[in-house]
């Protein structure tokens, strides 16, 4: 049947009818649609458009010193923030003058809270962008009174900073952070996953103007906060090394300087000290020379203070006792492999081992470490630790000590009154520590405890023990070292009164990577005490001094000054002995 014609009113009508019914049943499968069937993906897809997430910042675990005092930490700050869309709205409605509306208006009363001018502040909050910063990190109390003045489309985000309460105490260990927030070195980045802690979330619905509203949906996951991880380094003691450092660089005018305190027995690094330092709060106002740690990563040969090692093999091997006799000359010539001499001109002498190690003689050392096979002297070297990393991490060296079969006859004699072989000045210390402590090396400790779930600080496992020499020998080394320290000795400025001190010093020529060549000298000494019953470790190494550069009367002043300082401050006592009399000469 075709379509009605005219004429026919009723059938044009059912046409048209038929028609409307036929739009709302489509309209209201619709509508059955989005009602029964898409409802929850609607609701989410709206809800999502209104949605905002923000971050949760974890707070930064702090660091700490062996007596908890605060090394670093994180303080809290805002960011001012602003959608410049809204601000017009500021006393849009009030009868005030135009200067004081919008943008212009609200900077007027914001720029004398940050103490910025009124320009500067009203560029940040006039335009059209929906964000934009205002100011970034400033103080709580700032952001309080910026939010009591109720100007719209100003608000703030949490923000933080991290600061070093003691200034460039322990920056060398420490570490800092870029502007990033991001840790760059030291003890901040070695642990940034202990100390930086896990970011929470939180999402809420927003207004038209990207406010929060109250009675919206809000989810959050809470931050996980970082631990605190604690040292085992005394600030104070810490202290008073660096500025000993610093004194000693200055009155020698010398390129570097380095020092070390240890508990032999634990393990404890109480000072890591170098200079120049740098300050963790300002690290861009130095040389970037200063931001390492010298005394992990920089390398040199010990000189001297290494014939600890070449005393104790000998006497452990029972090719020499304390007191055997040997005649000392000043030089000795071995052929091909060159003439081995001592730093001061002298006629033969007759000495005791004791008396050769109290005189730091090269040429009596080597005559004592010939009768040791290489491979021999290579074993013991690596016993007491050379060669290899100590294990406190921060970037350290592990020296350098070639294969003894890679040794030619002139480093073959070098290594036994150390030349020829590099360390560091963890490594050295580490070296008399063992000596110290009855021929057992611990392995150094530099952090003591990391605080656990409750927040409660847990201990740190104990370091590594290895025995590198019997007690005996041990004992034998140290009743040498201290005719070092005595009137006959080369370290007189080292003795500590009514304490007994037993050390070794050290002037060795230092080698520039720069020129290939050996340019200057690295002045040491490294000592102990009380020396029957050593509690503490202290070594010195000053690099490049100008004019005097001996070790006896560069680095031992300063070992005298701190070793004092640490006696007293962990409450060590005198042990009241006397030194047995050893002979020096026969």
């Amino acid at each position: 049947m075709g379509p009605p014609r005219a004429g026919q009113p009723d059938l044009r009508l059912k046409w048209v009818s038929g028609v409307v019914v036929l739009v709302f049943v489509v309209f209201a499968g619709r509508l059955v649609q989005l009602q029964a069937f898409d409802a929850e993906t609607l609701s989410a897809e709206a809800l999502e458009s209104r949605s905002a997430t923000r971050t949760l910042p974890a707070h930064r675990g702090d660091i700490l010193d062996t007596d908890g005092s605060v090394l670093a930490t994180t303080v809290e700050r805002r960011n001012i923030t602003v959608d410049q869309t809204v601000v017009s709205e500021y006393n849009s409605k009030a009868a005030v003058p135009e200067d004081e509306k919008g943008a212009a208006g609200a900077a007027k009363k914001i720029a004398p809270i940050l103490g910025e001018s009124v320009g500067d502040v009203a560029r940040t909050l006039a335009g059209n962008k929906r964000f934009n910063y205002v100011a970034k990190s400033v103080e709580p109390t700032v952001w309080s009174d910026i939010s009591d003045l109720n100007i719209p489309g100003v608000y703030s985000e949490q923000a933080s900073r991290r600061t070093y309460p003691a200034d460039s105490v322990a920056s060398n260990v420490l570490g800092f952070m870029n502007g990033e927030g991001e840790a760059v070195s030291g003890i901040e980045k070695s642990q940034d996953d202990l100390l930086s802690g896990t970011d929470g979330e939180m999402t809420y619905e927003k207004g038209k103007n990207g406010q929060q509203i109250a009675t919206g949906l809000t989810t959050e996951t809470d931050p996980v906060d970082g631990k605190d991880v604690q040292l085992t380094l005394d600030r104070d003691l810490q202290y008073k090394s660096q500025e000993a450092l610093e004194a000693v660089v200055k009155k020698y005018d010398a390129e570097s300087a380095t020092l070390v305190a240890l508990n032999p027995k634990s393990g404890e690094i109480l000072a890591l000290a170098d200079a120049p330092g740098y300050n963790s709060n300002k690290p861009g106002d130095s040389d970037v020379a200063n931001l390492r740690n010298r005394t992990l990563t920089d390398v040199f040969e010990p000189g001297s203070t290494n014939k600890v090692i070449t005393a104790a093999a000998a006497l452990e091997e029972g090719v020499v006792q304390p007191t055997s006799k040997l005649e000392v000359p000043y030089t000795l010539d071995r052929g091909a492999a060159g003439v081995i001499s001592d730093s001061h001109e002298h006629a033969t002498e007759r000495l005791t081992f004791a008396g050769v190690l109290a005189q730091s003689s090269n040429t009596g050392t080597v005559e004592v470490g010939e009768k040791m096979s290489a491979k021999t002297m290579y074993e013991y070297l690596t016993r007491f630790g050379l060669g290899s990393k100590t294990g406190v991490g921060l970037g350290e060296s592990s020296g350098i000590l070639a294969g003894y079969q890679d040794w030619d006859g002139r480093t073959r004699l070098n290594v036994m009154f150390g030349q020829g072989v590099s360390v560091t000045a963890l490594q050295s210390a580490e070296v008399f520590a063992a000596i110290a402590n009855d021929g057992v090396r611990v392995a150094p400790k530099l952090i003591k405890a990391v605080s656990g779930a409750d927040g409660k600080l847990v201990a740190e496992p104990e370091g590594k023990k290895t025995r590198v020499v019997s007690a005996k020998t041990a004992q034998q080394v140290r009743l040498m070292l201290e005719s070092v320290v005595g009137e006959d000795g080369t370290a007189v400025d080292a003795e500590i009164k009514g304490y007994r001190v037993a050390g070794k010093t050290g002037t060795a020529q230092a080698y520039d990577e720069d020129c290939g060549c050996y340019s200057g000298y690295t002045a040491s000494f490294v000592g102990m005490a009380p020396a029957d019953d050593p509690e503490l470790v202290v070594a010195v190494f000053v690099q490049k001094p100008e004019g005097d550069h001996y070790g006896g009367t560069v680095a031992a002043p300063v070992f005298q000054q701190i070793m004092s300082d640490a006696l007293v401050s962990q409450g060590i006592e005198p042990t009241n002995t006397r030194k047995p009399d050893l002979a020096l000469e026969w």
